[in-house]
C-alpha cells in the first residue's frame, strides 16, 4: 500500500476517504496521489479538440486545481507526499486509467451509496470502480478519525479462484495486524453442513500465512444479509468481498453482493478483484 489513489469532488465523504488515505499513508510511508475527474459536457470536450470556449475550460481546470492544492496544505495530510491530477474524463473511467498508469496499489473511496431507481440502472461511480478496478478498492462511508482494523470480516465461497485474490487479503490483514474472520455465510438456497464448511475453510486457509485469524458459518436468508449481521455481531472494523467484475446482462441478471455492500454497508467495505 505504497501507492494510494484517492478520487475527489470535494465533497464530506470524499475527504473521510483522503482522511483514511492518509492514515494508511502514514503507517506504510506510503504516497497519495489525489485526482479529480472534469466531467464536461459532451460539446465542451468535442470544443477542446477545436479550440473553442478554452477559457471557459481552462477556468474549470484552474478552480479543480486550487481546491486540490486547498486540499495538500491539511494538517493531516502533514509528512505525506501528495501529488494532484485533474483530468477531463467521465468519473470512473478516468479512475481506472490512472490507476494503471501509475501502478497504484489500493484506490480509497468515499461513498454515499445509491438506492432504487439509481442503483439499478445507474449505480454510483464508486459500484462502477469495484466492478472493474484490478486493484483493491476500499469504500468509506463516514469519518473516521482514528482508523484502526482490528477485526476483518472476508466473506467467500473459499472456492479455487478465490485464492489468488485471497494473496492481497491477507497481505491486507498483516498490514494491520487484524484478526481476519473468514466467514461462510449458510442460505437456504446454498446450505452446507458444519462439517462440510469448517473443511472447506481450513483447507483453505492452510495454504496461506496468516498471522490472525477465525474461522465462522453463519445461517442467514440470504449473502449480503449475513455478511451485514455476522459483521455487525462482532463489531467488524471493516468488511471484505471478491468481486467477479461482472458486466452487461450477466451483471443485471446475477448482480453482486460486493456492490450490494458497497451501497448499503455502513462500515468500511475493501474488495479485490477475481
Amino acid at each position: 500500500m505504497k501507492k494510494i489513489l484517492i478520487p475527489t469532488d470535494f465533497s464530506k465523504h470524499a475527504e473521510y476517504a483522503l482522511k483514511v488515505a492518509a492514515q494508511i499513508a502514514k503507517k506504510n510511508d506510503g504516497e497519495i496521489i489525489l485526482l479529480h475527474m472534469l466531467e464536461l459536457p459532451h460539446q465542451a470536450g468535442d470544443a477542446i479538440g477545436a479550440g473553442k470556449d478554452i477559457p471557459e475550460i481552462m477556468f474549470f481546470k484552474n478552480a479543480a486545481i486550487k481546491k486540490l492544492e486547498d486540499l495538500m496544505d491539511e494538517d493531516y495530510l502533514d509528512g505525506i507526499k501528495v501529488s494532484e491530477v485533474v483530468q477531463f474524463e467521465l468519473a470512473f473511467d478516468g479512475i481506472l486509467k490512472i490507476s494503471q498508469k501509475n501502478n497504484v496499489d489500493l484506490v480509497v473511496m468515499g461513498s454515499h451509496g445509491a438506492s432504487g431507481y439509481k442503483e439499478m440502472f445507474i449505480g454510483s461511480n464508486a459500484e462502477k470502480v469495484v466492478r472493474n478496478s484490478e486493484v483493491p478498492v476500499l469504500i468509506i462511508k463516514k469519518e473516521q478519525d482514528n482508523f484502526q482494523v482490528n477485526d476483518f470480516v472476508f466473506a467467500s465461497d473459499f472456492s479455487d479462484e478465490v485464492k489468488k485474490p485471497f494473496e492481497k487479503v491477507v497481505e491486507f490483514a498483516n498490514k494491520f495486524d487484524a484478526t481476519l474472520h473468514l466467514a461462510m455465510i449458510n442460505t437456504p438456497n446454498d446450505f452446507k453442513s458444519t462439517s462440510t464448511s469448517e473443511e472447506i475453510m481450513n483447507n483453505f486457509i492452510s495454504n496461506f500465512k496468516v498471522n490472525k485469524h477465525q474461522t465462522h458459518i453463519y445461517n442467514e436468508t440470504n449473502v449480503e444479509k449475513g455478511i451485514l449481521n455476522f459483521s455487525n455481531s462482532i463489531n467488524a472494523d471493516l468488511i471484505g468481498m471478491c468481486t467477479h467484475g461482472r458486466k452487461g446482462l450477466s451483471h443485471f441478471f446475477n448482480g453482486s453482493i460486493s456492490e450490494d455492500l458497497v451501497n448499503h454497508a455502513t462500515r468500511p467495505v475493501v474488495t479485490f478483484k477475481i
